[in-house]
Parts: C-alpha cells; structure tokens; sequence
C-alpha cells in the first residue's frame, strides 16, 4: 500500500477517537500522523523520517499547546460543553449491574454508563458524574 495512504488513514482514526475522547492527546498524535503522510508523498521510502517527523510534530505541538489548554480550562466561565452533562435525567436503554456497564440516553446521546446498583431499562436517572467516555447514574430521586 501506498505510504502516504497509511499515514492519512491512521490520522483520521487517531483524531476520531480524539472525538470521542476530548483528551487532546490522540489529536496530537493524528495530526503528526498527517504530517508523517504529507513527507511520505515526497520521501516514500524513508519510514524512519516519516516517524520521526510525526513523533516530532506531536511532541511540539503537546509541548505548547498544553499550557494554553490547560490555561483556558481554568479561565473564569468556561464550562466544558462535556460537563453540562452532570445534573441531566436520561433514561436506561440497557440494564445497568453493579460492576457491568449499561447504555443510558441523555438528550439525544447514548452513552454507556454505571451504576452502584441495578437499573432496569425504562428506567428514568440522574447524572451524578462523568468520565471520558462513561458516565455514572442513579435513579430519579435518590436510591
């Protein structure tokens, strides 16, 4: 397969799960993915370059971007459009048990979630918290 192919195709990957992460890490990485791609088009068989110059470009890129991120996350009002989350009723899709994650609707996103005890589907929750990607439940009015 063609370098600059594999390279291109790494990178979308790497920044759709960033998507589905909103860590900011996995966009880095795909952005030096890209990057590795477009020196793959002009050296195509110089695979340590290309690693390399994508390792490189990731690194710069967290080096300084993260004192800015981190500067305008704990700028006064903001509010992460993830956390407005926290206070939300949904309602269980798919039976959550203690120890095993179940699938809850909130507005209109599935999200798979916990709880700290059973909750069958129908079943109307309350966020309590969140994770990157999971999220903890319990039922309307308290246990």
């Amino acid at each position: 397969m063609v370098p600059w192919i594999v390279w291109a195709v790494i990178g979308v990957i790497l920044i759709i799960a960033e998507m589905m992460t909103f860590t900011f890490y996995l966009l880095w990485l795909g952005i030096g993915a890209l990057a590795a791609g477009v020196l793959a088009l002009f050296i195509p068989d110089a695979v340590f370059v290309q690693v390399l110059a994508g390792a490189v470009v990731a690194i710069i890129l967290t080096i300084f971007t993260k004192p800015l991120t981190r500067k305008v996350r704990h700028s006064k009002g903001f509010k992460d459009a993830i956390d407005v989350i926290v206070g939300r009723q949904g309602e269980v899709i798919q039976k959550i048990e203690v120890g095993t994650l179940g699938i809850v609707k909130v507005g209109g996103e599935i999200w798979s979630a916990s709880a700290s005890e059973t909750i069958e589907p129908g079943t109307t929750v309350i966020v309590v918290s969140k994770g990157s990607a999971v999220i903890e439940v319990t039922r309307m009015g308290g246990v």
